[in-house]
């Protein structure tokens, strides 16, 4: 005779005691600095410093600033101390996170997952082109200087001269591309190195999880600040700097409109 005994609150606690103890099993950062380097690195990256100020130049200017900082403090700041004070009370992943909060609305935590995954696919390849200026910038004269020459050697490619050098080396030498959408081109095998490469990289900070990132974020993070740090100083010694920030931050209300009509089309 096999007589089942149900006892809710020994099974309520069972649960609970086995859901601690996964939680406490999760991987954790050795201290507040990794945390707070990683959030940085994540927050700050390549979109600050390169799409930030060419948004604002394209849209207005120092009108631009205005829908930037209140979409900031309405909407993306809630967003991200929520996800932030979420994140650490259920210690769960984005995914998980959101199937807590209610099961309906799982496909955010999904779309965040998928969006971060997206663009670190994007911006992989952007490493990609930065690995293969940063070996071609060993040789004197820099290739993208001057224009090469046509196969004559008495003139340089018209095409070149019709552009500019950095431009010629950009779309012929880098991209190496077609002349209209119809034609896919073959890959360059130059680039795909240098996109392993990327990827590799982004392996050896991965492969121990919060362990390795931990140790690689100092040098991730702290290092291209300092190198951008010493890019601005240069920057705002050279000729012209006042014009150029005067130039970027001036409002544009004509272009600021402008965009506005468009998007509301």
């Amino acid at each position: 005779v096999i007589v089942s005994i149900t006892r809710p609150e020994l099974d309520l606690k069972i649960s609970k005691d086995s859901e601690e103890k996964e939680i406490s099993e999760r991987p954790k950062w050795d201290n507040k600095v990794q945390y707070l380097l990683t959030c940085i690195g994540f927050a700050v990256g390549l979109g600050n410093v390169w799409r930030f100020p060419y948004l604002c130049q394209t849209y207005g200017g120092g009108a631009f600033l205005i829908p930037y900082l209140i979409a900031l403090v309405l909407e993306g700041l809630p967003l991200l101390h929520m996800e932030l004070a979420i994140g650490q009370r259920l210690r769960l992943g984005s995914v998980g996170v959101w199937n807590s909060i209610s099961p309906y609305m799982g496909g955010l935590g999904v779309a965040s997952m998928m969006v971060s995954f997206l663009v670190g696919m994007f911006y992989n390849m952007i490493l990609a082109w930065i690995l293969w200026y940063f070996f071609h910038s060993f040789q004197n004269p820099l290739p993208w200087r001057d224009c090469p020459v046509n196969l004559n050697h008495t003139a340089y490619i018209s095409e070149c001269e019709k552009s500019s050098s950095v431009n010629y080396f950009w779309y012929r030498e880098t991209l190496n591309i077609t002349p209209n959408i119809q034609t896919s081109g073959s890959l360059e095998w130059w680039l795909v190195l240098c996109l392993a490469s990327a990827w590799c990289f982004v392996y050896i900070g991965f492969v121990r999880g919060i362990e390795s990132i931990g140790k690689a974020i100092y040098a991730t993070v702290t290092f291209p600040y300092l190198v951008l740090t010493i890019f601005l100083i240069r920057a705002l010694t050279l000729p012209g700097a006042t014009d150029g920030l005067v130039y970027l931050f001036t409002p544009n209300v004509s272009l600021f409109v402008a965009f506005f009509k468009i998007k509301i089309s």
